[in-house]
């Protein structure tokens, strides 16, 4: 493959540069993701990409190349459809509740497979948070399948799912910015189109680009702007929640945008023995569970199946909740 005829078209700056066609994208990602580039051009091409912005079929010949080589999970049997968790950012400020929506999802009998990176630069991440619960990361994609058909979670390490996407977030640490990458592992769903993904940005452009491949892709999916990039819904103020499913997006809650009249009880710091101490007392009906998450996992019970509607959902997890209101 001639590296160089991409660079010279995507490498042209903001304004000169020109865009790749869907298939083309899938090629070259095809070969980045095989280890067939070599370091300089890898690394002019992220850059070029970067500088440029990947257009919406950029991103889906990308992620049509890495669901290529995305080895497969089974959907457990029945109606409810998996939910899928990508975690890729970690708690720096505030406490990360990505592991706590799992579980309570777990609790309502939804299957939940989270995947994610064991380190992300000092933030404390879902794989620590799980290691302190007790719950370890699965060694391999059948220890993965045995833990959700039998105890409805698990947590996989990107590398064991996508090595090549695990060597492109890596390279951040050599170029010193992000790159295609850190989008795609987002829009990973290793059921295949079978599982209900959560996807999560924090920048407007990239939840338009998120909706724009998903919905094109007809995935299901929840998204939202992400807690300091974790998807789940800000515990203090949520945000807006949409529904993508066959080529449409359906707004489930707005963002709020009012002042807060009280304060949730959260964690006192977001290392991983608070969050977990806080965690049990959640689950445990001690401490009341969050507005704003309460309202996302309603929406995941519709989502997935194992509420009728959203109405419904709401009023399971109200009687679990102690009642809260959910509306």
């Amino acid at each position: 493959m001639n590296f160089a005829a991409f660079i010279s078209e995507i490498g042209r700056g903001a304004t000169g540069a020109r865009d790749m066609s869907r298939a083309q994208a899938q090629q070259l990602y095809g070969a980045i993701l095989d280890g067939e580039v070599p370091d300089l051009e890898l690394g002019a091409i992220a850059i070029a990409l970067r500088v440029k912005t990947e257009t919406v079929d950029e991103m889906v010949g990308f992620l049509g190349a890495a669901n290529e080589r995305l080895p497969a999970l089974q959907r457990p049997r029945g109606h409810i459809r998996p939910v899928v968790i990508p975690s890729y950012n970690g708690a720096r400020r505030s406490a990360n509740l990505t592991p706590l929506l799992a579980l309570l999802l777990q609790r309502f009998g939804v299957p939940v497979l989270v995947h994610g990176l064991s380190d992300d630069y000092g933030r404390v991440t879902s794989e620590q948070i799980f290691r302190h619960w007790g719950i370890l990361p699965s060694s391999s994609l059948q220890q993965a399948q045995l833990a959700i058909d039998e105890h409805g979670l698990a947590y996989l390490p990107l590398p064991l799912i996508a090595p090549g996407l695990d060597r492109q977030l890596a390279l951040r640490s050599r170029l010193g910015v992000r790159n295609s990458a850190h989008s795609l592992v987002k829009m990973l769903d290793p059921f295949l189109g079978e599982g209900v993904l959560l996807a999560a940005a924090t920048h407007p452009d990239y939840i338009a680009s998120m909706r724009a491949v998903l919905t094109g892709l007809g995935a299901h999916a929840l998204l939202l702007r992400g807690t300091e990039g974790e998807p789940f819904a800000n515990p203090k103020r949520r945000p807006m929640i949409e529904y993508l499913h066959d080529g449409v997006s359906d707004v489930l809650f707005e963002a709020e945008h009012d002042s807060l009249r009280t304060l949730p009880q959260l964690p006192e710091n977001c290392d991983a023995q608070a969050t977990v101490a806080w965690m049990r007392r959640v689950l445990a009906g001690e401490v009341l569970l969050p507005l704003p998450i309460a309202n996302q996992l309603a929406c995941c019970l519709y989502a997935c199946g194992r509420a009728e509607d959203l109405h419904r959902a709401k009023a399971l997890v109200a009687v679990e909740n102690n009642g809260l209101a959910l509306v």
